[in-house]
């Protein structure tokens, strides 16, 4: 009855028309600027003296949204309208701060920009408040601003990560246009952490494709605009449960690109840090598909040279797929010894760190399964010619839990010890390796001198036996010089052979 009643009352339309038309032209700007259109400054346009409402464009927001929806002049402050009025006027504020910006004019750019600033403040202020409330045409607005200010694409990268010690050493890069962006970002984060936000509509905006492009946000160079995205997809991941196994899907394809394709991007520590929380609230027993992400995912980040830049973050993650499962543990170990490195001494002392971490949780039963390829592996990190990597392998015989398996399981470890620990006494450079395999000798006597006194024995009977088998050789290559006639010293003596002729008549 309502409506009908206001269809028939006239309308003063050229103000009205020429104020619709002109958030037309701004929005488009938005989406043509290539085109050469400069922007509209939604707020110089509307005369200060008019305070009523007038409808919202449509090109803003699909008009079965905006259906009844309102637009109040957006230069107003939230504290000079109604509060009926206020989720309009949060909507025209979002609606201007999707204008860009004009480059042609630096004056009139630099005005606009300083407009866009002061807006997105009070926005962000009038959320934080807790006065807000957000209907579906304020979600969907507040969706599109962030679109169109945040999502772009990002210039090559010229800097290679060729790496750990390398990434490290780079200078971060700092986007130039942070100051704003930040805004964008303290203002979707608020929203998204709003608790009366209907994440059931809500959804609807915040869908696939938008997560997708959040996702790829995570190539910025710039750690602050990363560390913004890290805190809003994981309060994304609590709020919609729904996209929770799409977000677990995506992260595990851009790990896949970087693993096995490039081996670049700026984010994977971020995004192991998100997953670092969510393995801490996966359910026991643990499903199937998070098994698969540990070993499918986690074990051959490993691999890149770059694993310096996010191993603490990968290491939380392993640890945690530990402590739900300890019998996860051998296939974690298993993975480690595949993706051990050989040449590059750095990666292989974050190695020994996290092998140290997953065996003190390691139960008796996992570690028999693994310790015979394991203590061959920590053989060779014993006889490292790098004095940092002899030193941190020797440095597990301090541990009271890893001591511990050594002492239950020593008839098959000290064998495989002691080999390594005689030739560091006898060929090791560096005078603190010599220390501590001397100290690590007399710790394994400590534990079972008979065994050891063995091993040196059985030691010294296959040197014996290896000597025995060299002097055979050695002898055997003389009998066949002998046998043969050969002589080196007149070797240059022999008279070449005549040829042969042909005894058959042509």
């Amino acid at each position: 009855m309502i409506k009908q009643i206001l269809r028939k009352l006239p309308r003063k339309s050229q103000k009205s028309d020429s104020l619709d038309s002109a958030g037309n032209d701004s929005d488009n700007h938005a989406s043509n600027s290539d085109d050469g259109v400069q922007c509209t400054n939604f707020g110089n346009k509307i005369s200060s003296r008019l305070r009523v409402v007038k409808r919202v464009s449509s090109a803003v927001f699909p008009a079965s949204i905006m259906a009844g929806v309102e637009a109040v002049e957006p230069n107003l402050s939230f504290n000079n309208v109604s509060n009926p009025q206020k989720p309009n006027l949060f909507i025209s504020k979002l609606n201007l701060c999707c204008e860009a910006c004009n480059s042609s004019d630096p004056d009139k750019g630099t005005a606009e920009q300083d407009l866009k600033r002061r807006t997105l403040i009070e926005l962000v202020d009038f959320v934080s408040s807790g006065s807000a409330k957000f209907n579906e045409a304020a979600i969907a607005a507040m969706c599109k601003m962030c679109a169109i200010n945040l999502f772009r694409v990002f210039p090559p990268k010229y800097r290679s990560n060729t790496g750990s010690g390398e990434a490290d050493d780079e200078e971060p890069m700092f986007d130039p246009a942070w100051s704003n962006l930040q805004l964008v970002y303290d203002l979707f984060l608020q929203f998204i952490s709003y608790s009366s936000l209907d994440a059931k509509v809500a959804k609807k905006y915040i869908d696939q494709p938008f997560i997708l492009r959040l996702l790829d946000l995570f190539e910025s160079e710039d750690p602050r605009e990363r560390d913004c995205l890290k805190t809003i997809l994981h309060r994304i991941y609590g709020k919609f449960t729904v996209h929770r196994p799409f977000v677990r899907k995506a992260v595990s394809n851009i790990i896949y690109t970087f693993v096995f394709e490039t081996e670049r991007h700026n984010g994977i520590a971020e995004l192991l840090e998100i997953f670092g929380s969510i393995i801490s609230g996966f359910a026991v027993p643990l499903k199937e598909e998070h098994k698969m992400f540990l070993c499918r995912v986690l074990i051959p980040l490993h691999k890149p040279k770059s694993v310096g830049v996010y191993h603490q973050q990968l290491t939380y993650c392993v640890v945690q797929f530990i402590d739900k499962d300890p019998k996860l543990a051998n296939s974690v170990i298993t993975g480690l010894l595949k993706y051990w490195p050989v040449t590059n001494s750095q990666k292989e002392l974050m190695f020994i760190s996290e092998l140290e971490e997953i065996l003190e949780m390691i139960s008796m039963t996992e570690f028999q399964k693994i310790m015979v390829p394991l203590f061959r592996r920590i053989a060779c990190c014993l006889n490292s010619f790098h004095y940092q990597v002899a030193e941190r392998a020797h440095m597990l015989w301090n541990n009271e839990h890893i001591l511990n398996l050594i002492k239950h399981n020593r008839q098959v470890i000290f064998p495989l010890i002691f080999p390594a620990l005689e030739r560091n006494s006898r060929n090791h450079w560096h005078q603190t390796v010599l220390n501590l395999t001397k100290n690590t000798r007399k710790m394994l006597s400590e534990i079972d001198d008979e065994l050891t006194l063995a091993c040196e024995r059985k030691l010294e009977e296959e040197n014996s036996q290896s000597n025995e088998a060299s002097e055979k050789r050695k002898l055997t290559w003389e009998r066949l010089e002998l046998a043969a006639g050969f002589e080196p010293a007149a070797a240059n003596l022999v008279p070449p052979l005549k040829p042969a002729t042909c005894s058959v008549a042509c």
